[in-house]
């Protein structure tokens, strides 16, 4: 009967934000820990065992660039240099722009793909990389020596460039009236007296990030805490994050962003009609596609598609159908960033006769296999990760135990909501175009992003398998 209230529960919250438009939540979660128990405070509002900390210096917007000289020296030193903190780097000094970013991003959704679609070729994947990245980035400014470097190595460019560009990302976001995107994160730490958190770490996530600081007690009230933050990030897409909180873990970094945005040219009724949408194994569902002319055609030598953009043309829904005869998964691996960014960024202004299915999706995927293909190995090995910067547990050893990342999709007449939150737990022990006008109907399986479109980046990227 509790299972049979759950889901009459996670039903009417659909239900109510599906009635609005478009939505979209994302959350992504790191995690650390370690083999002790704890005490807890209370502080300010919030729950017994939970204490939320604040002060660290922000860093002016556009300057104080990190890599400068430090003016304060101690790790340990409260109001600690930012600038001392994100200057060190093992990598080569890639700078992080739109480019580094969506060369990431499609390399975490095709290895994401490529591993869902060994145990489930038929479900639908939703991952948002701009989660997976801040949250990331955040634990990186923790890390050291070769843990660091190959950290950088996989998302693309140096700590310092990262905390940059993304907290000038961050701070100047497009919102108006009919979208809005918004980016949270936040820090979670033990409170054990056998765990020192290096407030240098602290400091600068704070500062590059914008992240709220909990020391807390790792109890079942942190639990709470943590899904209630998360809940209130996504705006209730992504209600929660964690079903438990493991006995060694000592450290959350959680990233929330939520989506929600109006089509510049809503849907009419007569727009909305049934049809067939045809599964990569034959199988035909009955489903409600949405009818409309676009004038942004994409196309490469797999498939071909269209941009159909929300309200002010700041953020757009790409979609983009393989070939006939080419699978989804097919079409992700023949993909390259340079091609997908020159694509996205050059449509062709020719006549599209579109069809977008209305669809609802939800997704949870643990990444810490993903990075470790992608060669990001150390940093989940306790006998060799380095997480010396973001402090120490008496004994043992800091290192990140799971990547936790949930997505959520609404697409209806209105628009799109969508949200994604990632937590990082971390844990301590031993061509050219033809003009005539096109027809794309989304009525097979698709590859499908929502673009910023003023830094052409994909905040997130899914397929549609099915509509069931």
């Amino acid at each position: 009967m509790k299972n049979d209230n759950m889901k009459k529960d996670d039903m009417n919250r659909k239900s109510k934000i599906k009635r609005n438009s478009l939505c979209m939540g994302v959350c992504a979660a790191i995690t650390l820990s370690a083999l002790c128990g704890c005490s807890g405070q209370q502080g300010g509002t919030e729950p017994a065992g939970v204490k939320k900390l604040s002060g660290a210096p922000a860093p002016e917007q556009g300057g104080s660039l990190p890599g400068e000289a430090s003016t304060q020296g101690g790790s340990q030193a409260d109001g600690a240099s930012v600038r001392d903190v994100t200057a060190h780097s093992q990598g080569s000094g890639t700078p992080a722009d739109a480019s580094t970013v969506t060369e990431f991003s499609l390399r975490l959704f095709q290895e994401s793909l490529s591993q869902e679609q060994k145990k489930d070729a038929g479900k639908n994947v939703l991952v948002s990389p701009a989660s997976v990245l801040f949250a990331l980035s955040m634990t990186s400014n923790g890390a050291d020596q070769n843990t660091l470097a190959q950290m950088e190595e996989v998302l693309g460019a140096s700590v310092p460039e990262l905390n940059a560009y993304l907290h000038e990302y961050r701070t100047s976001l497009p919102m108006g009236d009919g979208y809005k995107l918004s980016i949270a994160n936040s820090v979670w730490f033990k409170d054990n007296p056998d765990f020192t958190v290096n407030q240098d770490f602290l400091a600068a996530n704070e500062a590059w990030y914008d992240a709220d600081i909990y020391q807390a007690a790792f109890d079942a009230s942190t639990l709470k805490a943590i899904n209630r933050w998360v809940s209130d990030s996504t705006d209730e897409m992504i209600p929660e994050i964690l079903d438990s909180i493991s006995a060694d873990a000592v450290m959350y970094l959680i990233n929330g962003i939520a989506f929600d945005a109006e089509w510049s040219t809503v849907y009419r009724e007569y727009q909305v009609r049934e049809a067939d949408f045809t599964q990569e194994d034959g199988t035909v569902c009955r489903t409600e596609l949405m009818y409309a002319n676009e004038n942004a055609y994409l196309r490469d030598a797999n498939a071909q598609g269209f941009l159909k953009y929300y309200k002010d043309g700041k953020y757009a829904f790409a979609a983009l159908l393989p070939n006939e005869g080419v699978t989804v998964s097919e079409y992700v691996k023949s993909l390259d960033a340079a091609s997908l960014r020159e694509m996205l960024s050059n449509t062709a202004n020719i006549p599209v006769k579109t069809a977008i299915p209305k669809f609802e999706a939800e997704y949870n995927i643990e990444m810490s296999g993903i990075f470790k293909t992608l060669g990001m190995t150390d940093a989940f090995d306790a006998n060799a990760a380095d997480f010396s910067r973001l402090g120490e547990f008496s004994g043992k050893s800091i290192f990140i135990n799971r990547i936790l990342h949930k997505t959520y999709i609404a697409v209806d007449e209105r628009g799109t909501k969508a949200g994604a939150a990632t937590a990082v737990e971390v844990n301590a022990t031993g061509a050219l175009m033809p003009q005539e006008e096109k027809e794309v109907y989304l009525d097979r399986p698709f590859v499908y992003l929502i673009i910023d479109c003023e830094e052409n980046i994909p905040v997130f990227m899914g397929t549609l398998m099915n509509v069931k």
